[in-house]
């Protein structure tokens, strides 16, 4: 490795992670400019290269941790800390943060129960989604229905029934 990687490597960890630091902390207490979400997920990514530089930097003492009983310790604490967060959160709810299994609770219901709650008729409503390669083939049919029957992502669905 170049001399000049192996020296910014743990100046970029520190830089990136306090970056990844406070941007998380606001996104977790819901404050600051809706930047941080993009900033907290794109620089958490990029910090895996100096992370990856690092690491193969200091190899052999790397290596040292994973032969004491602290790093097994450490490992083990943080994927039981970990896998909370990745059970459903009830039977039958859509799991991820609320506003994900709010849409979804909303798309579960027809166009016509949907659309005065954007402020729209159900018909305005279904030819805009016709538009963009949803059919709602039935005023019964859910909108989950018809947006999986598209093959269409969800977020595109929701962003052209809000206007956008």
């Amino acid at each position: 490795m170049s001399s000049a990687l192996g020296r910014y490597a743990t100046p970029f960890i520190t830089g990136l992670f306090l970056v990844s630091l406070t941007s998380g902390i606001a996104l977790f207490f819901h404050i600051g400019p809706s930047g941080f979400h993009g900033m907290h997920e794109w620089l958490s990514m990029v910090l895996i290269l100096p992370f990856g530089l690092h690491v193969w930097k200091n190899w052999r003492a790397f290596l040292n941790y994973f032969r004491r009983v602290p790093m097994g310790i450490a490992l083990a604490v943080s994927a039981l800390i970990a896998l909370p967060f990745l059970m459903p959160s009830g039977a039958g709810e859509a799991g991820g943060p609320p506003p994900f299994a709010f849409s979804h609770r909303i798309l579960d219901n027809p166009v016509a129960e949907v659309a005065p709650l954007l402020g729209t008729s159900s018909e305005e409503l279904t030819a805009r989604l016709a538009a963009a390669g949803i059919a709602v083939e039935d005023p019964s049919q859910t909108l989950s229905q018809a947006i999986a029957a598209s093959g269409r992502p969800e977020m595109q669905a929701i962003a052209v029934m809000v206007g956008r």
